[in-house]
C-alpha cells in the first residue's frame, strides 16, 4: 500500500508535569509494546521528524505514509492551540480523505468532550476511545493487557509474538 509506519502518534508536546508521563508513554511504553513486542513501525515526533526539517510538511507527509493514526487525549491536548495543526491534518485526512483509521487513547478521564475539535467529536461519537486505567507505572505493560490488546484490534496487523 505504499505505507511505511503501521501508526503515526499525535500526542501533547508541553513538557509539563503531566507531560512527563505521556512523553514517557510515547518514547518508552508505546515503542516497546507495539515495536519492539508486536512487531509495528510508528512515527513518533521528535523521533522520527527530524530538527531542521519543516515540521508542517513533515508532520503532514509521515501522516500520509501511516495506515492508522493515534491521538492520545489528555487535557493537555485538548486545551493547547500548539497541537492544533498536526491535529488538524490527521482529522482532515481521516475524515475528508477517508483514508487512515483513527485510535483515540483516553490517557487521562475526560469527563466532557465539549472542548474538543468537532471532528474529534464526531470520531468519539462513531467508534469511542480506548480508556489508559491501569497502574501504568508500577510495572511494564503486557502486550496481553486489555489495553493493548484494544490497541492492537485496531492496528493494521495482528501482534507478532505475544
Amino acid at each position: 500500500d505504499g505505507k511505511i509506519y503501521d501508526a503515526y502518534v499525535i500526542y501533547p508536546k508541553n513538557h509539563t508535569s503531566e507531560a512527563n508521563f505521556v512523553e514517557y508513554f510515547v518514547y518508552q511504553i508505546m515503542p516497546d509494546i507495539l515495536e519492539n513486542k508486536c512487531g509495528y513501525k510508528l512515527c513518533i515526533y521528535g523521533r522520527d521528524i527530524y530538527p531542521g526539517e519543516d515540521a508542517a510538511s513533515a508532520i503532514e507527509k509521515r501522516m500520509q505514509q501511516s495506515r492508522r493514526l493515534i491521538i492520545l487525549l489528555t487535557h493537555q491536548l485538548i486545551n493547547s492551540k500548539e497541537d492544533a495543526y498536526d491535529q488538524h491534518i490527521a482529522l482532515y485526512n481521516a475524515l475528508i480523505q477517508n483514508d487512515t483509521k483513527v485510535i483515540l487513547l483516553e490517557m487521562e478521564t475526560i469527563r466532557t468532550y465539549g472542548n474538543l475539535q468537532e471532528s474529534l467529536r464526531f470520531i468519539i461519537k462513531q467508534q469511542g476511545t480506548i480508556k489508559w486505567k491501569e497502574e501504568h507505572t508500577v510495572h511494564p505493560q503486557s502486550p496481553n493487557s486489555k489495553f493493548w490488546k484494544q490497541v492492537r484490534y485496531h492496528m493494521p496487523l495482528t501482534c507478532r509474538s505475544s
